[in-house]
């Protein structure tokens, strides 16, 4: 492809592509305006450092309430962020949000094996859910999830963020479109060097190790990248079980893909090196990011001709935290549909349970 043409088809995408994700929120305008309330449950360091700072550059949505099992917690963001006493709960008390009727949506931003139990009560609560990723600790658990919300006719949304990033949306785009030419091979990384102590190395509240950490990532990025459903997939584990940091989770663990069109994804997950990356590979170049999925910074290139260019994205109006804060609330006022539904964290979840069986059995597993 030509220099002039490659740059216009790149231009031409983004704007494509940034028309098309703009149309749920000019459907919102079009409709009723107003701020829906939030109750952020589990005041952890993703919660205060990453979410409740989002806020106040929300267009549909705000924070109204807290529960935390620290009055420490409650007493210092509450009056950090005007929350009114009144709207500070315990565990103990976290049935009884269903009586405060500032709180439209509960977002569940707890240890993994307390994402199934806070988001099933919220939902009978009568409230709409935002639950973190993994959705939850068992294909089980997130079929009663959805189940529950269903019951309750209330909305659930998993807070895959990713789904809101500009880069990682130009990167599916250029895919989609043919940019790549067809797509042969999926490459996928994450990990990171783990420190002792913390919750998500203890089985009986992470539910697992780096896959259900940050391996999910890998996952998901190969699913919406390849565009479709893998068929078959194979996976092998590494962990050193001399160290005290994985006494019963995993440490890496390498997955590979199959999906129908004939693509293959490589993933990696890894609590013992440093990983943020992805490339889709095909017949006529390939588009990769690194990093990829990280809080912030993210950088796209790609291969044409010869060329390898880095991909300018324009900065939205939106981050990817208050899109995705934003969208749950716009689901609700004008009906467009869930990007990242509690069917999407199923999805996930089904196959992170196909990897472990694959790496315990060291065999092909078929999702047919």
């Amino acid at each position: 492809m030509a220099d002039w043409n490659r740059r216009t088809v790149l231009q031409g995408i983004g704007a494509g592509f940034a028309g098309s994700a703009l149309i749920g929120q000019a459907q919102a305008q079009n409709g009723p305006k107003r701020k829906l309330g939030y109750a952020i449950v589990g005041l952890g360091s993703y919660a205060t450092r990453q979410i409740m700072p989002q806020f106040k550059n929300c267009e549909y949505a705000r924070l109204v309430a807290l529960v935390s099992g620290t009055p420490e917690k409650l007493e210092r963001y509450g009056a950090e962020y005007g929350v009114p006493r009144t709207h500070r709960y315990s565990y103990a008390d976290y049935d009884k949000l269903r009586n405060n009727p500032d709180i439209d949506v509960v977002y569940v931003v707890l240890p993994n094996s307390m994402h199934a139990e806070y988001s099933i009560r919220a939902s009978r609560a009568g409230k709409h859910v935002m639950c973190e990723k993994p959705m939850a600790v068992s294909v089980a658990e997130c079929q009663a999830m959805i189940e529950a919300a269903r019951a309750a006719n209330r909305k659930l949304m998993i807070g895959y963020r990713c789904h809101f990033e500009p880069h990682n949306l130009r990167s599916v785009e250029l895919v989609k479109t043919g940019f790549v030419g067809r797509p042969t091979l999926i490459t996928a990384e994450h990990g990171f060097f783990a420190q002792p102590g913390q919750w998500r190395l203890d089985r009986p509240m992470s539910g697992g190790g780096s896959l259900m950490d940050i391996g999910i990532y890998s996952l998901n990025a190969a699913r919406y990248l390849a565009g479709e459903e893998p068929m078959e997939l194979v996976a092998t584990e590494y962990t050193d079980r001399t160290d005290p940091r994985f006494r019963n989770v995993e440490d890496r663990i390498d997955f590979q893909l199959k999906f129908p069109s004939g693509v293959i994804a490589n993933c990696v997950s890894s609590y013992s090196s440093g990983h943020n990356a992805f490339r889709v590979t095909g017949t006529k170049g390939w588009v990769g990011m690194e990093p990829a999925t990280s809080y912030e910074g993210q950088k796209l290139f790609t291969r044409t001709g010869g060329d390898t260019e880095q991909v300018s994205v324009s900065t939205p109006r939106k981050n990817q935290f208050v899109a995705q804060l934003d969208h749950l609330p716009e689901s609700i006022l004008t009906g467009i549909p869930l990007r990242a539904s509690g069917e999407e964290g199923l999805r996930d979840m089904r196959l992170i349970e196909a990897i472990y069986r694959s790496a315990r059995e060291r065999r092909a597993v078929s999702l047919a």
